[in-house]
């Protein structure tokens, strides 16, 4: 089957963004024609006009629609799209030159209905952004389940970087109305309905994230509090691992409070484990100041997931409520 691509774009509020984007896709190196598809998201400051400047050299659309969410934003643009394989990406996100290339390559060769790729920080990010960037990729801290190399099937691909075949779109309704989660939701519906997932090892993005540690946190907290949710509603996806924020920084909190009766061996091995990140983090940025700033967004990453999980649980096995009633933020009515 030839694949035809349409990349989908939500955006609400960045013109900025999707400039930087576009530019990017601009550059990239593949020898067929591709679609754009940007939908603005009831954004008060469009990017209608950043998007017009593309019009020339790029295969682009845009929707401006009321706001209903970026899960629903994508199933807008997927069925406006002309494809029959959708490329799905965050509007703050860069893309290289060869990701197009690297995608086709991967597919034709064996195809999968839904993949994700990995992302990183660009050169020209800020301290905070790599910092961020390395919380949330390395080994050391999320155990490289948002792109390390063992984990090519039986990936649970996220929207920031996300490929859909127009058949699997049609077979599951696409995304949901929750947000953050609305991505691996849609992975294990996928893969219920027998369509299987990958991931795209060389097919990555730069990924700016949040820009300051409130954002980051907020960010983060989010998504302690929808884990709870995806077990529940998918019976048997519950990991021993989604525990582990939330243990890891109760015994830090257990750790210092020792302290006041001169037990140090805990809090030890807690400054051990801190000092080992900053300095990997310091020798993947060849930066000392992003390793030391790498340690705090650890612990942010740590603090927020950890304390919205153990909420989440609370809630939802605790005091019995459902989903909707507990976090009202996390969906969107209108979707």
């Amino acid at each position: 089957m030839k694949l035809d691509y349409s990349f989908v774009v939500p955006v609400f509020n960045r013109p900025r963004e999707i400039e930087e984007l576009l530019h990017t896709l601009q550059q990239l190196e593949f020898n067929r024609t591709f679609e754009i598809v940007i939908v603005e998201d009831g954004s008060t400051y469009p990017a209608k006009e950043v998007v017009e400047q593309f019009s020339g050299s790029l295969q682009i659309s845009y929707y401006h629609k009321e706001n209903s969410g970026p899960g629903n934003s994508r199933n807008f643009g997927m069925k406006k799209a002309k494809g029959n394989y959708f490329l799905i990406l965050d509007s703050d996100v860069l893309l290289p030159s060869n990701y197009l290339k690297e995608v086709d390559d991967f597919l034709s060769a064996t195809f999968y209905d839904c993949f994700g790729g990995p992302d990183a920080a660009h050169e020209s990010f800020s301290t905070t952004q790599k910092a961020i960037d390395y919380a949330m990729t390395s080994f050391l801290t999320t155990g490289g389940i948002r792109g390390r190399k063992s984990a090519v099937t039986k990936f649970e691909p996220r929207s920031f970087n996300m490929g859909l075949s127009k058949s699997a779109f049609e077979a599951s309704g696409g995304f949901g109305n929750i947000h953050p989660g609305e991505d691996p939701d849609l992975s294990l519906r996928l893969q219920k309905l027998g369509f299987q997932t990958c991931l795209i090892p060389e097919a990555k993005v730069f990924h700016k994230r949040r820009i300051d540690w409130n954002k980051f946190y907020r960010q983060v907290n989010k998504f302690g509090l929808v884990r709870p949710i995806l077990n529940k509603w998918h019976p048997g996806s519950g990991k021993i691992t989604y525990w582990f924020p939330s243990i890891f920084i109760s015994g830090f909190i257990f750790s210092i409070l020792m302290l006041r009766f001169n037990f140090w061996l805990f809090f030890d091995l807690y400054v051990l484990y801190f000092l080992v990140v900053g300095i990997d983090a310091a020798n993947k940025y060849k930066s000392l100041t992003i390793g030391l700033h790498a340690i705090f967004a650890v612990i942010v990453q740590f603090a927020g997931y950890g304390y919205g999980f153990l909420v989440s649980v609370w809630q939802l096995k605790v005091l019995k409520k459902s989903p909707e009633k507990a976090f009202p933020q996390l969906f969107f009515k209108n979707a």
